[in-house]
């Protein structure tokens, strides 16, 4: 029999993830890898790795700006299965755990790496900042992008509204840890989960450098998305500029 998938793998909701990524406009595509680019500041010739790579949609995007070697892996063998079949010729994928991927590189050998979105499903992502500075040149680049931990908690954040002229984002808590179960995408099997971890802002910036990671950039993005004609949309626009979806982290190996 296979083996169950581990409760924070997206093996079971992989051939889901591959036809969302494939859909015009996501907010990955419009949001998040543009502004990796710009951080990330890629080389003509450098080499990268992306961390719980998924399906490879970043790595073929990061493909096109260098001609070096791209290398990526994920936990979840049907997203990697996936980024094989459409792999540009010079990257490279692998099956492996985020918390313990050194091994399968040389030492000291990329000039950048990336985790985006992943971070926050990793249940002990010291480790992965701590194989990530393994695999980093000295002053290599890591770019961490995860839901803003101060503003995304699943099940301890949401929206409210004061009449129709103002929307406002409600937080119950932030510093506490917490694991949250999640249904990956509505209207699947309410049985299929994976599994979400919060962590305070203040966890990834120790984390960090505890792994020789300094940050050296901090940005929040917001979503690009612009609500349809109606009662509430103009406050919902107004605090969709305001309040941040996502916290992206540049870091600098020491």
């Amino acid at each position: 029999m296979p083996k169950p998938a581990a409760p924070t793998s997206w093996e079971e909701v992989a051939d889901w993830y591959g036809k969302h990524l494939d859909e015009a406009g996501t907010l990955l595509a419009s949001v998040v890898y543009p502004g990796v680019m710009k951080l990330l500041a890629p080389k003509t010739k450098g080499a990268y790795l992306d961390i719980a790579c998924g399906e490879g949609a970043f790595m073929r995007l990061l493909a096109t700006k260098t001609t070096s070697h791209v290398s990526g892996f994920d936990a979840s063998p049907a997203l990697i299965a996936k980024a094989k079949k459409l792999a540009p010729k010079h990257t490279a994928y692998a099956i492996a755990d985020a918390r313990a991927f050194s091994k399968l590189y040389p030492l000291n050998s990329f000039d950048g790496a990336t985790c985006l979105l992943a971070i926050q499903n990793i249940d002990e992502p010291e480790k992965a900042f701590q194989e990530a500075s393994k695999a980093l040149r000295p002053e290599g680049t890591f770019v961490v992008v995860l839901n803003h931990p101060a503003f995304r908690i699943p099940g301890a954040s949401s929206w409210g509204y004061e009449g129709n002229a103002k929307m406002y984002r409600r937080v119950d808590k932030y510093l506490s840890t917490l694991e949250i179960p999640i249904q990956a995408h509505p209207g699947s099997n309410p049985s299929v989960k994976t599994v979400s971890y919060h962590r305070p802002l203040s966890f990834y910036v120790n984390a960090l450098a505890a792994a020789d990671l300094a940050v050296t950039g901090l940005e929040e993005w917001v979503s690009n998305r612009v609500s349809k004609p109606g009662a509430r949309s103009a406050a919902e626009n107004v605090s969709r500029k305001e309040i941040p979806m996502f916290l992206a982290i540049k870091a600098t190996k020491l």
